[in-house]
């Protein structure tokens, strides 16, 4: 993969680590390193792992590229939500081992994840878009209306709600939380054990399930993504 982004085969499941040091932005080469190791895993696992480094999941989209002109806050986001859409509908069972904060489009990459296990501790997870400024895309709304608590979607959705990882597992973000120094070990039994299920029953049904959500994001993501930065 790369320096930011490793790959591990691990009994069958594919343990896929981000860490890039700092905040584990969402940029254009972890997109690619990402979506790489996705197709790697369909060719050699039968689930997968994604992880972060300990305390940081991901804070979102690359700022260095947020903060700057619009094509290129709408390329990057365009290839994000590519990616997100990949990852709900992967072939393959797809847990994710949230190890700190999931922040904005970090914490769509849990939504997009089939199980999420949270490590407890004093961390945010949430989309907090509208808190600094921005509309939270389509694609976003839609992958939080999938899989979030009905009781908690417009706090969390439209009024950026912070979440800890125990309210985060109310909310909908996780689907359970452990101590840190368990996560590793959670979710790779969490992997290994949807490994076990038949693989084209698994893939049908997923595919079923979230069909429609897919395709409503797919048809409305160009302008989607043509809105960012028009006025109102």
């Amino acid at each position: 993969m790369t320096d930011n982004i490793r790959y591990e085969l691990r009994e069958g499941v594919a343990v896929v680590t981000m860490d890039d040091g700092k905040a584990n932005a969402i940029s254009h080469a972890n997109i690619e390193a990402l979506g790489e190791a996705l197709t790697r895993a369909e060719g050699e696992a039968g689930a997968v792992l994604l992880t972060g480094r300990e305390g940081r999941m991901s804070a979102g989209f690359d700022m260095s590229v947020m903060t700057g002109g619009i094509d290129g806050v709408r390329e990057l986001v365009t290839e994000g939500a590519e990616l997100l859409l990949r990852m709900y509908m992967h072939p393959q069972p797809l847990v994710a081992a949230c190890s700190g904060h999931a922040l904005a489009a970090g914490a769509l990459l849990l939504l997009a994840s089939d199980l999420r296990i949270g490590a407890k501790g004093n961390f945010k997870i949430g989309l907090n878009e509208v808190a600094i400024g921005m509309t939270l895309p389509i694609f976003g709304v839609e992958l939080a209306r999938a899989r979030l608590s009905p009781r908690h979607y417009t706090r969390a959705v439209t009024q950026s709600r912070i979440f800890d990882p125990d309210t985060a597992v109310e909310a909908g973000f996780l689907d359970s939380c452990v101590e840190p120094s368990e996560l590793m070990t959670a979710g790779f039994a969490a992997a290994k054990k949807l490994s076990d299920l038949s693989p084209g029953a698994f893939k049908n049904t997923k595919a079923h399930e979230r069909r429609a959500t897919a395709e409503f994001i797919r048809s409305t993501l160009a302008d989607d993504m043509a809105a960012i930065g028009q006025p109102g």
